[in-house]
C-alpha cells in the first residue's frame, strides 16, 4: 500500500508554530513601581511595542501582544519624577524546536506573531521623588 508523501507529512504541519501553539502570542507582564526600599502604588505605566500600546495602574499585571522589539515602559505617579525605559525582548527555548521541528514555515510564523520572544515579569520600574522647589527669596534692607 503506498501513501502519498503529502499524508505522512500531515502530522508535521500542526507541530509547525510550535511556541504560537505552547504559549501564544500574548503574554502576561507584572508591572512594580518602587521608590527606594518603598512600594509606590497608583502610578500609571504605559507599555508599548511594535505590536501595540498598553495601560495599567501599578501594581498591576497588563496582557501584552509578543514581538521582536523591546517593550518600552513608562510611569508616572504624583510627587515622582516620571521614569521611562525598556524590558529586552528575548527569543524562547521553543523557538529553536520549531526550526527543527516546524521547519522554516512554522519559525517564520512564530517570528512574525511575537510568540517566539518572551518579556520578562515583573518589570520593576524606580520612581525618585520630585523636590520640591522652593521660591526666590528677597530681602530688604
Amino acid at each position: 500500500m503506498r501513501f502519498p508523501v503529502a499524508i505522512l507529512m500531515l502530522p508535521l504541519i500542526g507541530l509547525g508554530a510550535c511556541a504560537s501553539v505552547v504559549d501564544g502570542r500574548y503574554q502576561s507582564v507584572v508591572v512594580k513601581t518602587v521608590s527606594g526600599e518603598r512600594d509606590v502604588a497608583g502610578a500609571v505605566c504605559t507599555l508599548e511595542n511594535n505590536k501595540g500600546t498598553w495601560q495599567t495602574i501599578s501594581p498591576g499585571a497588563v496582557t501584552v501582544h509578543r514581538a521582536y522589539d523591546d517593550l518600552n515602559v513608562r510611569c508616572e505617579a504624583g510627587g515622582y519624577v516620571t521614569n521611562a525605559g525598556s524590558a529586552p525582548s528575548v527569543s524562547k527555548d521553543l523557538w529553536w524546536g520549531n526550526v527543527v521541528i516546524g521547519g522554516v514555515l512554522g519559525a517564520a510564523l512564530d517570528i512574525g506573531d511575537g510568540a517566539a520572544y518572551d518579556y520578562p515579569s515583573p518589570i520593576i520600574v524606580n520612581l525618585q521623588p520630585a523636590t520640591a522647589r522652593v521660591a526666590g527669596t528677597s530681602y530688604r534692607q
